[in-house]
């Protein structure tokens, strides 16, 4: 199939609203492509390189070759170049890479390298993500979409799925189950803004479970094996000591059970997100294991763990049990795999759990939790199976959310599809010290294409510096920004950083002058409340 094709696929389904319409798109394109350029092609129609690192960022994407005139890339030449990009390695490794990248954005046509871009940087927002894909494999290859939903849950990896579905259909996907090490896709949950908004999706009785500031993670035992997967399917078991020793000393001889992983400070409460997650990539530094009264314990076999290894504590804290000594519990309701996680699962491993019959008692649940310097909870449904990779009604988290009325300091022309748009906002905020603002990061999250027209003139306009990459503009456009926290940051000058930032709305009803602080941002960064402002 040429590559051409394909960046002709991705454009239209970018400029299609209705979900029906991309998927016939989608299922069209994979029709067309050879058998050996499913996987790589079915990665990228979802925004995935099959390749997970390439070494290729914006650095290596400047001062490109102009477009080649006329298609003469396919698929197959695509996947091959980037995999011989992917493996550059040692002395020079820089240079030979920048060569291979322009060898490569040379022989694309415009349409192509806007592709390719996409993928390198991650960056290919189409509006073709897994699940849609998931849809069109099973109207290319003409099976039901639960066979295929329910493969993508049990492999973890739509490229495998595709290649199955398009060549063996129906069949080659009853293939599929839990195996025992391999990971899968985890189930998520969905939003909501209160606890009477997440009960109205589960219905009652519910759980609550504590959500915690961790990193996800599921761990797999097969007799003497223990293998640990994130959320994105990473193995990172020689990362987490600790959670290899508190599930080594459980009973079972097969298991695979999902949760999260956290670190503690010498009181037994959570430590930011940031130091959890540098802790998972890093073995650096150490934390006591001891909890303090009232605090999560810490089981024996992690205190262990963190006195061999002088490590930072993560420690595990499950909520669900998926497999347990050859027999699959993922169909099963909630409430029946919650019971054999509970029979196996030391109790000091679990994560606090508490079963609801109304909104009172769910936000009793939902302000301990915060209270203990937690996210916020998860309420679920106990009649619910385990679907796995889908955000499904049957959990649904609630977290508190913070919103900040900050200043736009510079923009960023956008790629993909927000090619010729500013789109990437540069957030600041207020220094009573100074009277200057103080950068906390950048976003281009919430975004709609009209907020995207309505900016690109509103700061061209204000732009007193035009680059090809930044336009700098005069602090004076206020925009409402919601983020999930705040976390130590050595990027910017305040040393703080928003943690999921995305806009809310502009504020035409107020000044740079009236913005918020940076006070108020370290005082939510340090867990108190910021002083009131008018909203």
């Amino acid at each position: 199939m040429r590559f051409l094709d394909l960046a002709a696929t991705s454009a239209a389904v970018g400029a299609t609203s209705g979900r029906r319409a991309k998927v016939e798109l989608l299922a069209d394109a994979l029709r067309q492509l050879d058998p050996v350029e499913v996987p790589a092609g079915a990665g990228w129609l979802a925004g995935e390189l099959r390749q997970r690192q390439t070494g290729v960022g914006w650095a290596s994407l400047r001062d490109l070759p102009p477009p080649a005139a006329e298609p003469t890339l396919t698929v197959g030449s695509v996947d091959a170049a980037i995999d011989e990009i992917a493996a550059v390695r040692g002395a020079g490794s820089q240079a030979r890479r920048r060569a291979l990248v322009h060898g490569l954005y040379a022989a694309a046509t415009a349409d192509e390298q806007r592709l390719l871009t996409g993928l390198f940087l991650g960056e290919l927002r189409h509006g073709a993500q897994a699940g849609l894909l998931g849809d069109a494999i099973a109207r290319a290859a003409g099976v039901p979409v639960a066979t295929v939903r329910r493969a993508l849950l049990l492999a973890g990896d739509l490229r495998e799925v595709a290649v199955a579905a398009l060549a063996g259909g129906a069949a080659a996907l009853a293939a599929f189950g839990l195996r025992v090490g391999r990971p899968l896709a985890p189930m998520l949950a969905q939003s909501a803004s209160s606890v009477d908004e997440a009960l109205t999706a589960t219905g009652t009785p519910a759980v609550v479970d504590v959500k915690l500031d961790g990193i996800r993670i599921q761990v797999h035992r097969s007799g003497p094996d223990i293998a640990v997967f994130t959320r994105s399917l990473d193995d990172i078991t020689a990362r987490v000591p600790e959670v290899v020793a508190a599930v080594r000393a459980l009973p079972a001889r097969e298991l695979v059970l999902d949760g999260e992983a956290i670190g503690l400070d010498e009181t037994g409460r959570p430590l930011p997100f940031q130091q959890t997650s540098s802790a998972a990539a890093r073995r650096a530094g150490s934390t006591s294991a001891r909890s303090a009264e009232g605090g999560p314990p810490v089981a024996p076999a992690v205190r262990a763990a963190a006195a061999h290894t002088g490590a930072t504590v993560l420690t595990p804290y499950f909520f669900d049990l998926l497999h347990l000594d050859g027999t699959d519990l993922i169909d099963l309701p909630g409430r029946e795999r919650w019971a054999a996680l509970a029979g196996t699962v030391d109790a000091s491993l679990l994560v606090g759990r508490m079963e609801v019959d109304g909104a009172e008692q769910a936000g009793v649940a939902f302000a301990a939790a915060l209270d203990a310097g937690q996210e916020g909870v998860v309420v679920k449904a106990p009649d619910a199976p385990y679907e796995a990779g889908r955000r499904g009604a049957a959990w649904v988290k609630v977290k508190p959310r913070h919103t900040l009325d900050l200043v736009v300091l510079a923009v960023e022309w956008g790629t993909g599809r927000r090619t010729g748009w500013l789109s990437n906002l540069h957030l600041g905020a207020r220094d009573p010290a100074t009277g200057g603002f103080v950068m906390l990061g950048k976003t281009f999250k919430g975004l709609t294409d009209e907020l995207l027209r309505w900016q690109t003139e509103r700061f061209l306009g204000l732009a007193v510096e035009r680059g090809d990459w930044v336009v700098r503009v005069r602090p004076e456009q206020v925009v409402e920004i919601a983020f999930d926290g705040v976390q130590t940051s050595s990027r910017y000058p305040g040393g703080v950083a928003l943690r999921f930032a995305r806009v809310v709305r502009y504020r035409a009803d107020k000044s740079a002058a009236e913005a918020d602080t940076i006070d108020a941002v370290r005082a939510i960064h340090a867990g108190r409340p910021p002083a009131a402002s008018s909203q």
